[in-house]
């Protein structure tokens, strides 16, 4: 998969027919002849000409399939409703409507999704019910997860569309800003239906990327941190059954201890973002700082828009599909994906960290599991690979290692506690300098925010404080031991 950001490259693969073939790539080319060339306008919005269903890079096939003429009616319809859509940066109907569908699909593997069975219910209950009792003595951080789910792909769909939304909303944004204001002012106050159809058109591809994007990643996640963000719901924890019997094969362990490794995973992540209130927030909030910072390079819009002709529209769509949108290496961009890249690994740390203190006693196949996770996650896995292409962000497993190190190192010197106790505030947390040195920072002088807390806690309630007005947060040096740190 491409390194560019969502909504910038070249589409996704076309998908299959619902006899399960794929289109005829030689019926429907770009070419003088084919179905999205200049002799048919309508190539690209998926109803070509007579016996065709569009071109291969055809954006909308997935929603409008091969048409015949009893249908090319509500073909028309469908794509006035898509030039009408007034709303966000992404046509988010049309993405979930393109997810749905492409899970139907299936896998390249041929496994269809299915409901979730009562036994598999069960199951997973169990498995998380006896993760959070395994988490409770290695974290200092209480359950997480009021409810545990079962999830079917296109439930797991359903339930992380909106995450996916506060995701790609902010770059989006930027980009169906940019196609506004490419044309040149005094033009702009007669070209409002262009405007509004080039940003409605935007829309529609950016729902129909992140439809399929999002179709194909429910067909490997097992379940809903995958990417080390909380997709789901806050509070419930949720395994996909059928992606974690995929995930099984071949790796010659029970399939009743990876479906508890994977249970302590989620937990662990559930654990996490239910107690640290500002964690969802920080991280998220990179990713709109980072779409602020975007600066997209219109010269090949200006020259497209220019030049536009409304009897081909194919024209831009081709444009848009040819990567116009490159986004620069801005300063501002750099500096949010740093924190967000260290954030994610030091999330990513701490859960592998206290997962595997949990399991490596309990489990027989707990570092094979481990490792194998690591890997996954290395090569650059769907899930990591998809985010990669949403927000151009890539997360080195050299940080991902490191983190889990350094946390391991912090929960020797500090104990749980100790460790647990960083996540309290942002600015307590290693940088990207102290996962280079996890000895360095194990051991440095840091500020203990307790005082300054309970001084903003005495002076809200009107009491005076024994430090006086003056009083400043202890500056103290951890020696390693952890009993002189008392709890809040």
């Amino acid at each position: 998969m491409s390194d560019t950001p969502f909504g910038f490259g070249l589409p996704p693969e076309e998908p299959e027919d619902g006899d399960g073939k794929k289109k005829d790539p030689a019926g429907g080319g770009q070419g003088a002849g084919g179905q999205g060339g200049p002799g048919n306008p309508f190539g690209n919005f998926g109803f070509g000409l007579p016996g065709g269903a569009g071109g291969a890079d055809n954006p909308f096939a997935a929603m409008f399939g091969s048409l015949n003429p009893s249908d090319l009616g509500a073909a028309f319809q469908q794509l006035g409703q898509m030039l009408s859509y007034e709303g966000g940066p992404v046509n988010w109907d049309m993405a979930k409507q393109i997810a749905r569908q492409t899970v139907a699909q299936g896998t390249p593997d041929g496994t269809k999704d299915s409901s979730v069975g009562p036994s598999e219910r069960a199951a997973v209950d169990e498995a998380v019910r006896l993760a959070d009792l395994w988490l409770d003595g290695v974290t200092s951080l209480p359950s997480g997860a009021s409810t545990s789910v079962a999830w079917s792909r296109a439930e797991w769909v359903e339930a992380t569309l909106p995450a996916w939304q506060q995701l790609v909303d902010p770059v989006a944004e930027r980009v169906g800003t940019a196609m506004g204001e490419v044309l040149p002012e005094e033009m702009q106050s007669v070209a409002g239906p262009l405007i509004g159809m080039m940003r409605s058109m935007g829309g529609a591809m950016f729902g129909q990327q992140i439809g399929q994007a999002v179709g194909v990643l429910a067909g490997e996640v097992v379940g809903s941190t995958d990417i080390g963000l909380p997709l789901g719901p806050a509070g419930k924890a949720a395994l996909l059954p059928l992606n974690i019997e995929a995930f099984s094969k071949d790796l010659g362990v029970p399939k009743d201890e990876i479906r508890l490794y994977l249970a302590l995973r989620e937990a662990a992540h559930q654990r996490l973002f239910a107690h640290v209130p500002w964690l969802r927030s920080h991280m998220f909030g990179a990713v709109e700082g980072y779409a602020r910072g975007i600066k997209v390079d219109t010269t090949k819009l200006e020259d497209v828009v220019g030049q536009f002709d409304p009897t081909h529209p194919e024209e831009l769509q081709e444009a848009l599909q040819q990567g116009m949108f490159q986004p620069e290496d801005t300063p501002e961009q750099k500096a949010a994906l740093a924190r967000l890249e260290t954030a994610l690994a030091l999330v990513e740390g701490w859960v592998d960290a206290v997962v595997h203190e949990a399991a490596r006693t309990r489990l027989t196949g707990a570092d094979a599991l481990r490792e194998t996770l690591r890997r996954r996650r290395a090569s650059g896995g769907p899930a990591e690979q998809t985010f990669a292409t949403l927000i151009g962000l890539q997360l080195r497993p050299r940080r991902l290692r490191d983190a889990a190190r350094l946390w391991a190192s912090l929960t020797d010197a500090r104990g749980a506690d100790g460790r647990d106790r960083l996540w309290e505030h942002p600015d307590m947390l290693p940088t990207a300098s102290d996962l280079d040195d996890p000895d360095g920072f194990v051991h440095h002088e840091q500020l203990d925010f307790s005082e300054l807390d309970r001084m903003l806690g005495a002076a809200a309630d009107g009491s005076d404080t024994p430090d006086g007005p003056d009083a400043r947060p202890n500056l103290k040096k951890d020696d390693g031991d952890d009993k002189d740190d008392t709890d809040k």
